[in-house]
């Protein structure tokens, strides 16, 4: 499960729900959650947000925060 999906499950998020409020396919809903390899674009994470009511800079947070800059070489 990826971290979007651990962040819904961990809340009891209704898929269906945010589905229907973000026009958001359950199938990409689906995939998001549990397919490491796919990448969420900036507007599908902002619509969610709004749809679980939290604040997408804490969403993004979540679902992006281990990500690091590459150390330059000398």
């Amino acid at each position: 499960m990826t971290k979007l999906g651990k962040y819904l499950d961990n809340r009891s998020i209704n898929k269906a729900s945010v589905s229907r409020k973000t026009g958001i396919n359950k199938n990409r809903l689906s995939e998001l959650s549990n397919n490491f390899s796919t990448k969420i674009k900036a507007d599908e994470l902002y619509l969610i947000a709004l749809a679980i009511e939290v604040d997408a800079c804490e969403l993004l947070e979540h679902v992006c925060g281990d990500l690091q800059l590459k150390k330059e070489s000398k």
